[in-house]
C-alpha cells in the first residue's frame, strides 16, 4: 500500500507501548495516546491516519473520529508548524489571557483555526491547562508551555519561532 498511510516503525512501538497498558479487551483505551504519537509523526490528523489507527487498534473508524473530535489538542487539518494554543478559560481569560489573544490574533494577522499565509503558525484556542495562576499561558505544539505571557514575551516568542 501507500506509504503516506502508514506510520513509521517508531510510532508503531510507541502505540504498541501504549496498547501493552491496557488489558486486550481495552484496547480503544490507546486510542488517545495512539493519535496523539500519530499526529507528532504526521503534524495533524487525516482521515486515512486515523482510519489507519482504528484498524491498527481494531476500531471502527468513527470511534476515532469521535476521539479526535471531542477533543481540542488533535488537528484535523493540516497546521503551521508552530501551533500557538491560548488558554482562554474563565480563569485565564480573567487574567488577561484574551487580551493575549487578540493581541497574537493582530500580530499573527490570523483568528483562531487559522494558520499564516507562509505556513508558520496557527493559532488555537486551549481547554485549561491547569496553569490559571501563571496565565495568561501560551502552549507551543502541544509540547512546550510558557507562562506569565505579557505582549512584550508574546512578540519575542512568536519573533524567535518565526526565525526558525
Amino acid at each position: 500500500g501507500n506509504r503516506s498511510m502508514t506510520l513509521s516503525s517508531s510510532s508503531l512501538e510507541k502505540i504498541d507501548r501504549e496498547v501493552a497498558k491496557y488489558p486486550p479487551d481495552w484496547k480503544q483505551s490507546a486510542v488517545m495516546a495512539a493519535l496523539v504519537i500519530a499526529q507528532d509523526e504526521k503534524g495533524w490528523l487525516s482521515t486515512e491516519t486515523m482510519d489507519f489507527v482504528a484498524r491498527y487498534l481494531g476500531m471502527p473508524p468513527v470511534a476515532v473520529y469521535e476521539v479526535a473530535t471531542f477533543y481540542n489538542m488533535y488537528n484535523r487539518e493540516p497546521t503551521g508548524k508552530y501551533k500557538i494554543t491560548v488558554c482562554t478559560c474563565l480563569p485565564c481569560g480573567l487574567q488577561g489571557a484574551l487580551d493575549a489573544a487578540d493581541h497574537l490574533r493582530k500580530k499573527l494577522g490570523i483568528g483562531f483555526n487559522e494558520t499564516t499565509p507562509d505556513g508558520h503558525f496557527t493559532l488555537k484556542e486551549g481547554e485549561c491547562m491547569g496553569a490559571c495562576a501563571m496565565a495568561p499561558v501560551v502552549l507551543v505544539n502541544n509540547k512546550k508551555m510558557h507562562d506569565y505571557m505579557t505582549h512584550d514575551k508574546l512578540d519575542q516568542l512568536i519573533d524567535e519561532l518565526g526565525r526558525k
